[in-house]
Order: C-alpha cells, then sequence, then structure tokens
C-alpha cells in the first residue's frame, strides 16, 4: 500500500512540474534544434478591426477613442462595433463617432460574444480581421505591429501579448501568471506554433475565420482552423493589449470557470489534433499545454490524499505535507485578504490555487454536459 502510494505521490508531482516548468525547458530545447524566425515587412493590407460589445457604455467611448488613435493608413482601414443586443447606451455612444468612421453592427438579440463576432465578419471588408474587447487597450503602434506579421504567408493568425495592470499601477498576481504564458506563447512560436491566442486582442486571416462557429471560444477555435489549412499562429510581443485587473475577483473566477469549461469542449471537439502523425511537433505543444495542464489540479488533489497517508510513516513526506499545507493556507488568505495584490507572498499561491480551483470547476460543468454560450464582460 505505501508503495503504490509513493509511485501516485511521484507521478503526480511529476507531471505537476512538467506541465509547468518540464514543457517549458523542452521548448526551449526544441528550439535550438528548430527555429522558425518569423518574417516581418511593411505589409498594409486592408484590415477590418472587429470590436465586440456588450452593454458597455461606460467604457466604449474610451476603446473607440483609443482605437482611432491608432497609426494605420485610413484607407486600408475598416472599425466595425459589434454590438451583441446591448440594451444600454452602447449603440448611441457608438452611432455617436459615425462621421469619424466607426461604423457599428447593433444585433436585436444577445447572442454571446462569438455570435456577435460572426455576423461582423460578414460585414467585414478586411482581408485581416483584427478582434479586440473593448476593457483592452492598445498602443498606436499595435495594429501595425500585429498585422505585420502577415508578410510571412505562413501565418494564418496572430496574437498580442497581454499586460494585466492594477488600479495602483502595478503588475497584479494574475500578471505574474500572464507573464508566465506570454513566455510560453514566444518559446511555441519559436519551434512551430502557439496553441491559443489572447481573446482580447488577435487578428487573423479573414481566409480562417469563414467558417467561424458562434458557440465556441473564437480565439482558440481560430488558431485551430490555421492549423487545418496548413498555417500557424504565433505570439508578437511587440503587440501588447493593455487591460486592467479585475474589480471583483470572486466574479473573475466565474469568468475563469467559463474560459476553461470552453476551451475543453473546444479541445474534446477537435480531438484531430492529437494525431502526431497528421500534426507532429504540434500536436505534442496541443497535449501539454491544454489537456496537461487541465489535468494538474487532479494531481494536486493526488499528491495531497497520498501525501497525507505518507505523512504517518516517514518523517519526510511529514515536512512535505507541511509545506503543501502552508502554500494552500497562503493562497486562502491570499484571496481573503487586500494585500494579495502587492505581496508575492501571497499573490502567487492565491493565483495559482485559483486558477487550478477553476479548473476543477469547469470539469464537474462539463461532464454534466454544460455549455456557455453567453459571456458578461468582468468589471475592471
Amino acid at each position: 500500500m505505501i508503495f503504490y502510494l509513493k509511485i501516485l505521490f511521484i507521478i503526480s508531482i511529476v507531471f505537476i512540474f512538467y506541465a509547468y516548468i518540464g514543457y517549458p525547458v523542452s521548448l526551449i530545447i526544441l528550439g535550438m534544434l528548430k527555429d522558425k524566425t518569423k518574417q516581418r515587412g511593411n505589409y498594409r493590407p486592408n484590415i477590418t478591426i472587429i470590436i465586440t460589445a456588450y452593454n458597455e457604455e461606460k467604457r466604449i467611448k474610451e476603446k473607440i477613442e483609443n482605437t482611432l488613435e491608432i497609426s494605420y493608413p485610413r484607407g486600408n482601414l475598416q472599425i466595425l462595433i459589434a454590438s451583441d443586443g446591448s440594451s444600454d447606451r452602447t449603440n448611441e455612444i457608438a452611432a455617436g463617432f459615425r462621421e469619424r468612421g466607426i461604423e457599428l453592427l447593433a444585433l436585436a438579440e444577445r447572442g454571446g460574444k462569438e455570435n456577435a463576432q460572426k455576423e461582423a465578419i460578414k460585414h467585414a471588408r478586411g482581408e485581416i480581421l483584427v478582434f479586440t474587447d473593448v476593457a483592452t487597450m492598445l498602443d498606436p503602434t499595435g495594429i501595425e505591429q500585429i498585422v505585420s506579421n502577415f508578410t510571412d504567408p505562413a501565418v494564418g493568425c496572430v496574437s498580442s501579448e497581454d499586460q494585466v495592470i492594477g488600479k495602483d499601477g502595478k503588475k497584479s498576481g494574475e500578471g505574474f501568471y500572464v507573464r508566465y504564458e506570454m513566455w510560453l506563447r514566444r518559446l511555441e512560436s519559436r519551434i512551430y506554433s502557439l496553441v491559443g491566442l489572447s481573446g482580447s486582442f488577435f487578428a487573423a486571416r479573414k481566409i480562417v475565420c469563414l467558417d467561424f462557429l458562434g458557440d465556441m471560444t473564437s480565439d482558440f477555435h481560430t488558431l485551430l482552423n490555421s492549423m487545418r489549412m496548413g498555417l500557424r499562429g504565433i505570439s508578437d510581443p511587440k503587440a501588447i493589449g493593455y487591460y486592467l485587473d479585475v474589480a471583483d475577483q470572486r466574479r473573475e473566477f466565474d469568468r475563469k470557470v467559463r474560459t476553461v469549461l470552453r476551451g475543453i469542449t473546444v479541445f474534446f471537439g477537435n480531438p484531430e489534433f492529437l494525431n502526431f502523425l497528421k500534426y507532429g511537433v504540434f500536436s505534442y505543444q496541443y497535449f501539454c499545454h491544454k489537456l496537461l495542464r487541465w489535468l494538474v489540479p487532479v494531481f494536486l488533489i493526488i499528491a495531497l490524499v497520498a501525501n497525507f497517508f505518507l505523512a504517518v510513516y516517514s518523517n519526510l513526506f511529514f515536512i512535505v505535507l507541511i509545506g503543501q499545507i502552508s502554500f494552500y493556507l497562503l493562497a486562502i488568505v491570499g484571496w481573503q485578504s487586500n494585500y494579495a495584490s502587492s505581496w508575492v507572498l501571497l499573490k502567487i499561491p492565491c493565483y495559482f490555487i485559483t486558477v487550478n480551483a477553476s479548473i476543477i470547476v469547469a470539469w464537474f460543468r462539463y461532464f454534466k454536459h454544460e455549455r456557455i454560450v453567453m459571456w458578461t464582460p468582468s468589471e475592471r
């Protein structure tokens, strides 16, 4: 019995560390053997910026003004607001910018973010589509940077890099985790393709968006569509989307659950990408970055339970158990305390456990056959 508990504990720890450390290390090694350097040029095709909005009367004006400040030839630019059945003053405010070139697509009924994007694509005139959210602010050169990547004909979609800022102007606990994710995407882009796009700001060739599905997360689906067409997705560290940390962490937890649930739905709806013979290294990336990461909370639970029983028989395992419990207590204190946003000792455990707790909830909801179409922006 003790032997099998040790095996379970060791296997769980190995998978946890591989998901977060081993996988990126393997990408670094692969990058030394296979470096797909991006081509970038002075490429200025016709583009359409699609901004989805639902009841955003407080932020839509700021977003539109931010978008109008971008440095891109106006003759090659279409800015389209896709209002997803908004019932506040969102449509009225957006319509007030019509003379400055803003186009409004006001959908009569709310159908969800992806459905709004799907409808907007039908009205898009650009060959490159740029998708962004109201809460995300862009640098003036951000659009030029992200579009320049399409000089490379092998690129089907491009992701921005996220930067999360707290209300005090400092990087938040989520910001630390986001920086890790952005680093991982750079590694993936270097050897072949990243596995997911930043839903708040990404660009894609219109051809990979023609069969857009209104009930599937657009960023993940767009990347997989690109792969089917023999194209790849890359991350651009020069195209940055800035957004504030959430105002209500508990509501943000629900958002994370919805994001993972939709990701799991897309993943199991596209098992073909696990076929290594067809997709090569992308299958390895697909498994490690998505499924293995989503299994981490399962391994965390197994490691804790096995460690609990092993601690009775071993001083070493007792010390490890104290370490595990201490980590979880720090996460709980960080969740309950206002200091979580400023103390590294609290914010990293807090965010790590929050992410993995949201994954557990998402798995439960997935096996209960729950699926999500509607989305509500988080307060920031």
